[in-house]
């Protein structure tokens, strides 16, 4: 799969729309706690957008399919060698949440699934064959999630 994980995020977040749309599923929370998704959104939202600005201020690469070019270890990146697809994930899973149906929770699943055994093993053997021993390091000290 070519697929760029910001635009399966998209895909995975119209899903979401369209399963709350639709309407087919038992309620996931009261309707009081479905506005808690909001939070949850925002934050997952904020923690891709900080990983990403701390990508852009060293100057390495972020596509998915391309050789890194620095190993990027502090910030967000000393507590999850993953913080973009957990800022991602988190985003879906707020947004399951505003929708409020069970059925919202299959394109998160998803996307963790594509993430956790495509994605994230395709990037960490680029990262392995590029920075070698000090991939290895960071990856024994930090989790690849949280």
């Amino acid at each position: 799969m070519r697929i760029l994980p910001p635009l399966l995020w998209i895909l995975m977040l119209a899903l979401i729309g369209v399963s709350h749309w639709v309407n087919w599923s038992p309620r996931l929370v009261p309707i009081p706690w479905q506005w808690s998704g909001a939070i949850v959104f925002a934050i997952g939202f904020a923690i891709t957008i900080i990983a990403n600005r701390h990508f852009s201020r060293v100057q390495t690469n972020i596509h998915t399919f391309r050789d890194p070019t620095v190993l990027v270890t502090d910030g967000l990146f000393a507590m999850s060698r993953n913080p973009m697809y957990l800022g991602f994930t988190l985003a879906l899973l707020g947004a399951a949440l505003l929708a409020n149906g069970w059925l919202s929770l299959v394109p998160v699943g998803f996307f963790i699934a594509v993430s956790q055994l495509h994605y994230i093993p395709f990037e960490e053997r680029a990262a392995e064959r590029v920075f070698g021993d000090e991939w290895r390091d960071y990856k024994t000290r930090v989790r690849r999630w949280i």
